[in-house]
C-alpha cells in the first residue's frame, strides 16, 4: 500500500473573517474530492482569518498512481484556486515488506 501527503499553505488576500475563509475551503475540498476522490481537511491555523492550510490524502497499490493524481490535484489548485498558494509538500509513504 502507497499513501500519499499534500500539504497546502495559502494567504487569503483581503479575507477578514473566517465565514470567509471557510467559503473557500469548503469549494476547495468538495472540488479536490469529487475530481480526485481524495480525502481533505483543514489541518492547520483554523482560527487565522487569512491562512488556509489543506492536507490532502490519497492511497495506492502503485507510487506512480499516486504521485500522479496528488500532481493533478495540485496543477488543478493552482488553476483554480482564489487563494495565493505559498507552500506545497508532498510525501509519499510505503508499507515495504
Amino acid at each position: 500500500m502507497i499513501i500519499g501527503i499534500l500539504h497546502l499553505e495559502f494567504r487569503l488576500h483581503g479575507n477578514h473573517s473566517l465565514k470567509g475563509k471557510r467559503k473557500v475551503a469548503v469549494s476547495l475540498k468538495q472540488k479536490l474530492r469529487n475530481k480526485f476522490n481524495v480525502s481533505v481537511a483543514e489541518i492547520e491555523a483554523m482560527d487565522v482569518h487569512d491562512k488556509l492550510v489543506l492536507g490532502v490524502v490519497t492511497t495506492a497499490n502503485a507510487t506512480e498512481r499516486v504521485e500522479s493524481r496528488l500532481a493533478k490535484a495540485l496543477s488543478m489548485i493552482e488553476a483554480i484556486s482564489p487563494a495565493e498558494l505559498i507552500r506545497c509538500n508532498t510525501e509519499i509513504f510505503s508499507d515495504s515488506d
